[in-house]
């Protein structure tokens, strides 16, 4: 079921209240709590039914309360003309609020600017300096980035070898830190940068944070790229786009 990874996110985000209406909700739900389904809030539902906004491996999930109080059935709703009546509910409770509350927190991240500060396009990725995918998508959206309509920002994580976070650190501790990461990416293919053989404690802090938020957000590999949809909808995707995924993350040339 749910990925724990991402409680701590979904408490921070909805509070302590969700955790005390627990304690009134009917079996059922507190049932599906238990397999790992993180249970949001309650809304009015048709058919004198309860539904519940919840989250399941990483999406949301609409749940209903049959009327004895006996059964849940999980799953959309849908009215006579075929409308799906769950649609409404999930966004204004779940989905809005995680969306918002997940950019903010990469906004809050330790990252790098790459491009134009005033770009219109904003795309977070976590990045690794030993990553050959984030290579490819540092190359890959070069085209957007120099003609400053995306900047992008890596935050910085060092998790894929034993030099990964000294050189993070060493691209994070650099006096223009864009600079010496288009350096190391166009210099990637001999080693890049050099790693830091000690990491400044407020460095090595930054590096751990980045790596919990990674985790919290539900990846575990890089890059992964946080980016808004045409209709605003915060989108998540692991490894390098293909080249037909680009005009999405990044937007039209």
């Amino acid at each position: 079921m749910l990925n724990k990874a991402v409680v701590p996110l979904i408490v921070a985000l909805f509070g302590v209240s969700s955790v005390a209406q627990a304690e009134g909700w009917p079996a059922p739900i507190k049932a599906l709590e238990a397999q790992g389904v993180e249970i949001i809030h309650d809304f009015e539902a048709p058919g004198q039914m309860t539904g519940y906004a919840a989250v399941a491996n990483h999406q949301p999930l609409s749940l209903y309360l049959t009327v004895d109080g006996k059964y849940v059935i999980a799953g959309p709703m849908f009215d006579s003309k075929g409308v799906n009546l769950s649609d409404e509910p999930l966004a204004r409770l779940v989905s809005k609020p995680l969306a918002d509350k997940t950019w903010k927190q990469l906004e809050s991240s330790t990252w790098i600017g790459d491009g134009n500060n005033n770009a219109p396009r904003v795309v977070y990725t976590f990045t690794d300096p030993n990553c050959p995918y984030c290579n490819k998508f540092w190359n890959d959206a070069r085209p957007w980035v120099k003609a400053g309509k995306v900047q992008l920002r890596h935050v910085m994580v060092g998790i894929l070898g034993p030099t990964s976070p000294g050189k993070a650190a060493a691209l994070l501790a650099a006096k223009d830190p864009q600079a010496a990461l288009t350096q190391h990416e166009l210099q990637r293919a001999s080693g890049g940068v050099k790693p830091l053989s000690v990491i400044p404690p407020e460095i090595h802090a930054h590096l751990e944070a980045n790596q919990k938020l990674m985790q919290q957000l539900g990846s575990s590999a890089t890059p992964t790229i946080f980016y808004k949809d045409a209709s605003g909808k915060l989108k998540m995707l692991q490894g390098a786009p293909q080249a037909e995924k680009l005009v999405e993350v990044l937007g039209p040339r």
